[in-house]
């Protein structure tokens, strides 16, 4: 048998020329592997690239390229004459390495590491980061019709940017974001959200998560207590939690949050966070009165409130609610909204509208976190808005979603009648479904995902027992048939 076989047959190494990554990543990541696990000991020599190339049937290129990023990396080393050799290690520090490597890789901390409060605070609490997807599914909450985007307007906006950027755009930005744009949203809001703000008010953001955990760095110290909606929106309680915020459960009803219930119970916290406009994931409106007895705890008591608007665009009926910042006549109120779902999420572009006040604060605390948003894609922004497009698109995307609850609805009643009850809804991109009484919702949500469906437990959104269980449903970005064969999917999972 030739040296090169015995290798080949000893690490079993097998490179597949169906998987998209190259023979050469394969049969790189096989090698490195056996020297990390002591496989291949230090000194030993390989055998020659064309031998090795024969036994493997792949081209000697595959191999010499394989061979060359080893030894850029370190884990062989060519002696010039003699051939190729694994580096000089002691065995004793290669499996001490490969340890390190694999509890680094398993989130098992390594001895002797420190980590900050802040992050053993994620880990003692179970945080998790939100999850992504690359090919969303039914029926992800939160996924807007990713493909009913204007690609072609945005890129020739985009064409014409940088055809002739300004030259300040082209340097470092003003953490507090492109003055045209602020400009604008602060335009929109006034016109279409009853709110009170000047553009010196509206902060960029890289989307509703930054915004979130920079204004709890801002305004919460660890150890300080909030109310928090129950249910609530899964992104907020991870940040506040993370950053060591005692959150204090809020329930929600038909008209919100309860404020009544909040000052009885838990009355000098430092804030508030709610979805008034469509709260999150109940779907329900904050009524007047609510809003105004929250603002009136707030001035009393120096709270602050933090309103979170992320898809209140989406409402079938009439125009969009006033926004509870509107009513704010003592500068308590700190607003957030995002771009996310109603243009797209990978812009990664939303925004702050802070009381007077505050503003240089954020502003500093912003520069420190990364700076600024990306600069051309600011001014993009500004020319989508300016031009009518943003408005326009808003009005396309309501009729489509409109209908595609519509088929949802209709599905449901003829699939799953006495299984799923749900009601539509007047905003947003997402329905709950209610499940008869007594049913467990994290069983049958992992019952329907094993039929390809995603429907996440609205136990997952509560902090208290809850009293009745449901699934929450995302149709925004679901095709109609799509949707139709998901809820066949639910009901086979269900019946």
């Amino acid at each position: 048998m030739t040296q090169s076989a015995s290798i080949v047959a000893s690490l079993c190494l097998v490179l597949d020329r169906q998987l998209p990554t190259p023979l050469f990543r394969q049969l790189y990541a096989g090698l490195r592997e056996a020297i990390l696990s002591g496989h291949l000991e230090g000194g030993t020599r390989l055998p020659p690239t064309r031998e090795l190339a024969e036994e493997l049937e792949v081209s000697r290129n595959t191999v010499v390229n394989a061979f060359e990023q080893l030894i850029a990396e370190g884990y062989l080393e060519g002696k010039v004459g003699a051939g190729t050799y694994v580096t000089s290690i002691l065995p004793e520090d290669v499996f001490k390495t490969n340890i390190d490597v694999r509890n680094a890789s398993s989130g098992v901390p390594m001895s002797g590491a420190a980590i900050s409060r802040w992050g053993a605070s994620l880990t003692a609490k179970s945080v998790v980061p939100i999850r992504y997807a690359r090919n969303p599914r039914a029926f992800q909450p939160g996924v807007p019709a990713i493909d009913r985007f204007p690609f072609d307007l945005w890129a020739k906006l985009t064409a014409r940017c940088w055809r002739y950027p300004a030259r300040e755009l082209l340097s470092y930005g003003d953490p507090h974001g492109y003055w045209p744009l602020r400009e604008a949203i602060a335009g929109y809001l006034k016109a279409s959200r009853g709110m009170k703000c000047e553009p010196e008010q509206v902060i960029i953001m890289a989307g509703s998560q930054q915004a979130l955990d920079l204004t709890a760095r801002v305004l919460l110290d660890p150890g300080d207590a909030m109310w928090i909606e129950d249910p609530g929106y899964l992104g907020a309680r991870h940040v506040f939690a993370g950053l060591g915020v005692r959150l204090v459960p809020v329930e929600v009803d038909k008209d919100g949050l309860n404020v009544e219930e909040g000052i009885r119970r838990y009355p000098n916290v430092r804030m508030a966070y709610v979805t008034p406009s469509h709260q999150y994931p109940l779907g329900v409106t904050m009524s007047l009165a609510r809003r105004l007895a929250l603002l009136e705890w707030a001035t009393r008591t120096g709270a602050w409130v933090l309103e979170d608007d992320y898809d209140s665009e989406y409402r079938y009926e009439g125009r969009p609610l006033a926004a509870l910042q509107g009513l704010d006549n003592t500068g308590r109120v700190i607003y957030m909204g995002t771009f996310s779902k109603v243009l797209l999420p990978a812009l990664r572009l939303g925004y702050l509208v802070v009381p007077l006040a505050l503003v240089d604060t954020f502003v500093q605390a912003r520069s420190i976190a990364d700076r600024h948003s990306p600069s051309l894609d600011q001014m993009i922004l500004t020319e989508f808005m300016n031009k009518g497009h943003f408005a326009r698109h808003i009005r396309r995307m309501k009729h489509l979603y409109v209908e595609r609850q519509a088929v949802l609805i209709e599905a449901t009643r003829q699939k799953l009648d006495g299984l799923l009850q749900i009601q539509p809804s007047t905003t947003g991109l997402h329905v709950v479904g209610w499940l008869p009484p007594r049913w467990d919702d994290r069983l049958a949500s992992q019952h329907i995902q094993r039929q390809g469906v995603d429907t996440p437990p609205l136990s997952a959104y509560h902090l208290a027992p809850q009293q009745r269980s449901g699934l929450v449903l995302g149709y925004a970005g679901v095709e109609p048939q799509a949707i139709r064969t998901a809820v066949e999917h639910i009901a086979r999972a269900l019946s």
